[in-house]
């Protein structure tokens, strides 16, 4: 068998990045030429012919036991037969909600065509290989210059609930997940997904989070290699990378759609690129999920009043804690934002208002005006007052809490996300009441089942109606969850969306993003990287540390390190001051520096 286009001629004849990221322009230079500027890699070994079939099992050319940081796995050697195409081996694996499956060595057929491999196989086998499944899997492998894509489907007698393409010959490296910075994990094992943890950041074995799907390797050669999928829905993917000697193996796992029981799917094409920069694999990545998200430019919004583009501070108005204790209420915020008004422009002023509605998450999802904090007419004066002298108000909303002691509950107890397994997932990871164990009253709600999404939206729409804010902030909103009952991901979109043809000048901000969301939101207060400032706008989390011993106010973290130096201020979003009980009592003079730095960045005179 022929292997017209191997990754050794893809480095050797590679030129210019093209506008895609990949390498795709062939270059007029000798392959000498470019081996004596460009060595290629001393770890390839030899690379079997296209079509070449492997009986490797999943402890096979990787270290067992681990040598550092190692996930769960199989205590035993689990069938993993792996073809051979380009500079690489592809096997697969099938998981039910019953079981896991690998492919039946005996039923695989493989044909080569030039530059496309087809993988069919008729049966599976579990119980590690000894016992037999009926059902099919079909890949079909292309390969050009700079890349390999491939497609699956899968058939079985009972629902597919994840697909997994193991990926050996992968040069070990330093590694990046989600765009971000590359590290060398030595000997560990590396476990990243794709949103929120895959829906699951707490536990044994959770694995990192990633705000969009993407690995990328730099190799010993200096050269890049990625892993994306080309999947224009928001589904969880997750990346593990098990080192061997010279190699990872790696899987590349596509969780389906929860809510769905498909006997018969067929998976995103996944996508396996070369690239001679960092920035050439990004490039490539972003270019997909651009096009596939449609995420808007932020100089083109039509989402953006004129108000949000000339904001150049925001102020974060810390209210009542978890245990009633009282931050600020609403006459001592209406004071700091008199005594503010006389620092900056208003205008060029965001005013947060964290937990404004009573006791922080306990009080959640009511979004009632508290007596304690000066009732509807104290809130009401507060918030006119504030326009008045021209700053914008945003009070914040949860978009995924309930607390089930609220007699609201029985109305959407319906709404309870339930992950793919059926197992309902709780808000259950913070320690509220500091008895050193984790409080597990609140449940997490998904935005895609209709009695919580309308819940949410007609109290939001009450305070616009009631109140006249300018924006609301939508707590934890890039929590996805591949929810069993329905998609969270449309439901949030429907709820923005819904929200933005009632009150269209009132906008939507929300606490972290993953990719999509920045199609319909414009501005975070967690996150910030450079490459997502194309579309959206940041400023700094709730939880920053205040001026003095470093409250996190209303939020959940205590106590941080505030930096009078930099007064915390980071360079990836909007300069935010944060006022808590003390704040403006005694460190009036930290405000005062904080808003002129503020000031300096925006340019305001």
């Amino acid at each position: 068998m022929t292997d017209p286009v191997s990754r050794r001629d893809l480095i050797k004849g590679i030129g210019a990045i093209g506008a895609t990221g990949l390498l795709t322009t062939a270059t007029s230079k000798t392959p000498e030429a470019m081996e004596a500027n460009h060595p290629l890699p001393q770890v390839v070994l030899t690379v079997p012919a296209d079509g070449q079939i492997s009986n490797l099992t999943s402890t096979s050319e990787v270290f067992i036991p681990p040598r550092g940081r190692g996930y769960m796995k199989f205590s035993f050697g689990f069938p993993e037969p792996v073809v051979a195409f380009g500079e690489h081996r592809f096997g697969f694996l099938v998981f039910t909600a019953e079981n896991a499956y690998g492919l039946d060595r005996e039923k695989m057929r493989v044909e080569v065509a030039g530059n496309t491999l087809t993988l069919k196989c008729d049966g599976f086998v579990w119980a590690g290989g000894q016992e037999r499944a009926r059902g099919s899997l079909s890949a079909t492998f292309r390969k050009e210059i700079g890349k390999i894509e491939w497609d699956v489907v899968v058939e079985m007698e009972q629902p597919i609930k994840t697909v997994t393409t193991v990926i050996r010959d992968v040069p070990r490296g330093q590694v990046s997940f989600g765009g971000g910075g590359l590290n060398d994990p030595r000997d560990n094992e590396l476990l990243s997904a794709y949103p929120f943890g895959g829906g699951d950041l707490h536990g044994p074995g959770a694995a990192n989070s990633m705000t969009t799907p993407l690995a990328v390797v730099q190799t010993a050669a200096d050269d890049f290699v990625f892993i994306a999928p080309l999947d224009n829905k928001v589904r969880p993917k997750r990346f593990y990378f098990q080192p061997g000697e010279k190699f990872y193996r790696v899987e590349a796992i596509y969780e389906h759609d929860g809510w769905r029981n498909d006997r018969r799917i067929t998976v995103p094409r996944w996508r396996l690129g070369y690239t001679k920069t960092f920035d050439g694999a990004i490039q490539s990545h972003m270019n997909f999920i651009e096009d596939a998200f449609k995420l808007p430019a932020w100089e083109t919004r039509a989402d953006v009043p004129p108000w949000l583009r000339r904001v150049g501070l925001v102020t974060t108005l810390h209210g009542m804690h978890y245990t009633g204790y009282m931050f600020n209420d609403y006459a001592r915020m209406g004071e700091i934002l008199k005594w503010t008004a006389g620092q900056i422009p208003a205008e060029r002023v965001l005013v947060f208002l964290s937990s404004w509605d009573g006791r922080y998450y306990w009080d959640y999802p009511n979004y009632k005006v508290p007596e304690r904090m000066g009732g509807e007419a104290g809130f009401r004066k507060l918030i006119k007052e504030g326009q008045q002298l021209g700053f914008k108000m945003m009070p914040m909303f949860g978009a995924n809490a309930a607390n089930r002691r609220q007699a609201v509950w029985p109305k959407i107890a319906d709404a309870a996300t339930r992950k793919i397994d059926g197992d309902v997932y709780n808000l259950n990871w913070v320690d509220w009441n500091n008895d050193r164990h984790q409080d597990g009253w609140l449940t997490y709600m998904n935005l895609g089942v209709d009695s919580w999404r309308n819940w949410l939206e007609a109290r939001i729409s009450d305070v616009i109606q009631r109140f006249g804010v300018d924006a609301y902030f939508l707590d934890i909103i890039g929590g996805h969850v591949n929810d069993a009952g329905a998609d969270m991901h449309e439901g949030t979109r429907r709820l923005v969306m819904n929200l933005r043809a009632k009150h269209p000048n009132v906008v939507c901000i929300g606490e972290m993003p993953y990719d999509a969301l920045h199609a319909f939101i414009p501005m975070y207060h967690a996150g910030g990287g450079a490459r997502w400032q194309k579309y959206s706008r940041f400023f700094q989390h709730l939880s920053s540390p205040a001026p003095g011993r470093g409250s996190s106010g209303v939020h959940e973290a205590g106590f941080g390190r505030f930096n009078p130096e930099t007064l915390s201020l980071s360079p990836n979003a909007i300069p935010t001051l944060q006022v808590v009980d003390d704040t403006f009592a005694k460190y009036r003079d930290v405000m005062t520096e904080t808003i002129r730095r503020a000031k300096e960045r925006a340019g305001i005179s």
